[in-house]
């Protein structure tokens, strides 16, 4: 076993600790929590080591990586978790078992137009920019309730839940209002009786973060460098 193999399961290993200790802090199962594994700038061969040790469920930010990685390795779970160019629609939908980042309502009816083009059902994950940031996509959350409810009739879009991207911070307690917010946000739309809409997934938390995000109500958290370390 090579030095760089020995580091991703040992990484893998320590990640998966800290999945399972947030979880019983906070009074959930561990099982309930899926891991996806940020493969960003991550070789192929790379990913199969991780593979190997475990992961079932990897995350691409660009279609220009989704897509080779997706037709190399079709036995996991391609998550689409960067912004998606309504052109790009059509060489995700279909491939990615869920779409993380839907975050404006032109992009909505754009993927629900091509998935009936298709004959199929998109499963997708509304963005939320709780913090406001400028820097990053999504919903305000003052938009998120008229848009699920705009959303109903889009019949070949599947809303599955929420997710967000914290600020950078040295500190995750400071952002520990934000997942708070994001939580409160899901479970008053889980109140509703929506159309093609079902709170199932909240995907927020990343390698510097997700621990606190888990204790929040986090079921995805997307890891990239405390896996892959640099090549993440």
């Amino acid at each position: 076993m090579t030095e760089a193999r020995e580091d991703i399961r040992q990484s893998l290993l320590q990640v998966q600790s800290r999945i399972k200790e947030a979880a019983v802090r906070s009074g959930r199962n561990e099982n309930d929590i899926i891991l996806v594994a940020v493969s960003k700038s991550v070789g192929e061969e790379t990913i199969a080591e991780a593979v190997k040790y475990g992961i079932k469920n990897c995350g691409e930010n660009r279609v220009q990586e989704f897509l080779p990685k997706q037709k190399r390795f079709p036995g996991i779970n391609w998550h689409f978790i960067g912004h998606l160019q309504t052109n790009k629609v059509k060489d995700v939908i279909g491939r990615a078992c869920l779409i993380h980042s839907l975050d404006r309502w032109r992009l909505a009816e754009y993927i629900d137009d091509r998935a009936a083009r298709k004959g199929i059902e998109v499963p997708v994950l509304v963005q939320v920019n709780v913090a406001g940031e400028s820097s990053k996509h999504g919903l305000a959350p003052a938009e998120v309730m008229p848009f699920m409810e705009a959303a109903q009739d889009l019949d070949h879009l599947r809303i599955k839940g929420l997710m967000t991207i914290a600020p950078e911070t040295d500190n995750p307690e400071e952002i520990r209002p934000i997942f708070k917010e994001l939580r409160q946000i899901f479970d008053t739309i889980s109140r509703k009786n929506y159309n093609n809409i079902e709170m199932r997934y909240l995907s927020m938390g990343m390698t510097g973060d997700f621990e606190v995000a888990i204790e929040e109500g986090a079921n995805i958290v997307r890891v990239g460098r405390a896996i892959f370390g640099s090549r993440g």
